[in-house]
């Protein structure tokens, strides 16, 4: 058993939070190459730290000791989203998931078919229409947003215009308490962030209590139909599921795949991505490898232990890098190319190594619905359009938090490929 590399640093001027928070990428990359190792230490949140930026150690963080690491009690999100799948631990957290699984498997997954399609062509129909470039990132924000509000409380913006704005601005309000120091002020004309985010979940709560007493269909209806611990559970993890979190990340999931295959020198992967379902699974696939939408997670030992054979002390945070977990190249080969083969080849049958929205028995329970809403909206956009940059010189350069995306929205052109077919199907002109 080997002492971690690197070092914890001492209480608060040891702490490293802010050189991570401005470039995660970059504090990793630098450390891996200092230590010439993928699981070291640091100081975050201050906190002694081990940073795990390898398949294995992720493995063995997220699955074989899933136990011993254990989601922090302390953590931002509890305060946001209360008593809920996410922040909970063990038999609890083994019962939620137990008592929700269905929603998000088989005929209840199915069920919302139509709905996503539905919400699809209302949100990109019209992306050629007037041959204006688009940002395309706020384009997707919008369309996550309809779809879980429309999934999840029967919301939809053309029959109920005005709540669903309500809804949509105390989401915003509520996301700004995931990024805001956690303290509550308020004086008279000016409140933190993170006070303005409690009030807003406030008002999010009474939305959905109401629903919850007035729907019987849909989700809602299923929902309040569950075996749930106590009266409080359905209402909370209704919070969870409507919250800006979901739409932030297919935003930055469809801004990703469209910003990779764009321009003329990708029009053969999405011809065969058009033509292939196999393979626009694998373009997914590599979407999220490269571009996952969050950098990761964060546990806590409850025992001393051991993480690629380096020592945890009881108590030490746990950080796991999707980022750099995603491009170790001791699974993935050329790890900085996209290469969408690579999925029906030498890494064929390994999507769990993936962990964009977790892993092992504590992952996102909505992975199949994920699959789903990308496979329609990426569908629809192959189905319906080519597209480029416009300009096409632009900055791309990703920021990583709080949701990967590039730091200056790009924008694309959209061209309908039904308008294309029928406009070379005319004449030259006149002879």
């Amino acid at each position: 058993m080997s002492k971690l590399l690197g070092s914890a640093g001492v209480s608060v001027l040891g702490d490293k939070s802010l050189e991570f928070y401005r470039d995660p990428v970059a504090f990793c990359e630098q450390r891996i190459e200092k230590h010439g190792t993928r699981i070291f230490q640091s100081r975050l949140l201050n906190k002694p730290t081990s940073f795990v930026c390898s398949v294995e150690g992720m493995k063995e963080l997220l699955c074989e000791k899933s136990s011993v690491f254990l989601k922090d009690p302390t953590d931002v999100m509890h305060n946001m989203y209360g008593d809920n799948i996410v922040t909970a631990n063990g038999e609890e957290a083994c019962l939620l998931r137990l008592s929700l699984t269905n929603l998000f498997t088989g005929k209840c997954l199915a069920s919302g078919s139509d709905l996503i399609n539905s919400v699809s062509e209302r949100c990109l129909k019209d992306l050629s229409a007037t041959g204006e470039p688009v940002s395309v990132y706020p384009l997707f924000k919008r369309l996550g947003t309809e779809l879980v509000l429309g999934l999840f409380l029967n919301v939809n913006p053309e029959e109920t215009p005005e709540l669903f704005q309500d809804i949509t601005a105390l989401c915003t309000l509520h996301w700004h308490g995931i990024i805001s120091a956690p303290v509550s002020v308020k004086v008279p004309l000016w409140s933190s962030g993170f006070c303005t985010a409690l009030e807003a979940k406030d008002k999010l709560m009474d939305i959905i209590k109401d629903k919850l007493e007035c729907q019987r269909q849909g989700f809602v209806g299923s929902l309040r139909d569950l075996p749930l611990p106590d009266a409080s559970c359905a209402s909370q993890h209704l919070l969870l599921f409507i919250s800006a979190l979901i739409p932030k990340a297919l935003a930055s999931l469809l801004t990703s795949f469209t910003l990779v295959l764009s321009g003329a020198g990708k029009e053969e992967i999405r011809n065969r991505a058009r033509a292939d379902p196999d393979y626009l699974y694998y373009v997914l696939l590599e979407v999220q490898r490269l571009w996952p939408p969050f950098i990761g997670g964060r546990r806590i030992a409850n025992q001393d232990t051991t993480l690629g054979g380096f020592h945890v002390p009881k108590g030490y945070a746990a950080m796991y890098i999707s980022h750099a977990i995603h491009r170790d190249p001791e699974v993935f080969h050329q790890p900085e190319d996209f290469l969408p083969e690579r999925w029906g080849g030498r890494n064929a049958g390994q999507e769990h190594l993936l962990c964009s929205l977790g892993n092992g028995p504590r992952n996102c329970i909505g992975v199949q619905l994920n699959n789903v809403f990308l496979k329609a909206a990426c569908g629809y956009l192959l189905q319906h359009y080519d597209w480029d940059l416009s300009p096409y010189s632009q900055d791309l350069q990703y920021k990583w938090l709080p949701v990967s995306r590039p730091t200056v929205p790009p924008m694309v052109s959209f061209t309908g490929l039904e308008l294309e077919s029928s406009a070379s199907d005319l004449p030259d002109g006149p002879p």
